[in-house]
């Protein structure tokens, strides 16, 4: 089953869940901002994208500048600071098994439908 960690407010996130109701999938929408996503499904994400958890990031977000920006932080202190402020998690982000993209842009979703 393919799922979208989706964000309705951020317009790549709407591209790229427009991008999966077009290819005729079955897929899971999970409304990540909610604050339904842990720690442990935030490591397995990171890991099937392949990345730091820097990388996945908002860094231009208010809140990763006046909390977090410009300290020495570890990636399980970066993963906690997702979790608690699920904003800074960049989006979308879609997993279709073991392979998993950020949709930015959006047409990367398509790689791994």
């Amino acid at each position: 089953m393919t799922t979208i960690y989706h964000n309705p407010r951020c317009s790549k996130s709407r591209q790229g869940l427009v991008l999966l109701e077009e290819s005729g999938i079955e897929f899971e929408i999970i409304k990540y901002l909610d604050g339904n996503i842990t720690i442990k499904e935030l490591e397995t994400i990171i890991s099937k994208l392949g990345i730091k958890p820097l990388d996945l990031v908002r860094q231009n977000e208010a809140i990763w500048k006046s909390d977090y920006k410009g300290k020495t932080l570890s990636d399980q202190q970066i993963i906690e600071a997702m979790v608690a402020n699920p904003k800074l998690i960049e989006r979308p982000i879609v997993i279709n098994g073991n392979k998993a993209v950020v949709g930015r842009p959006p047409e990367t979703i398509l790689n791994i439908i």
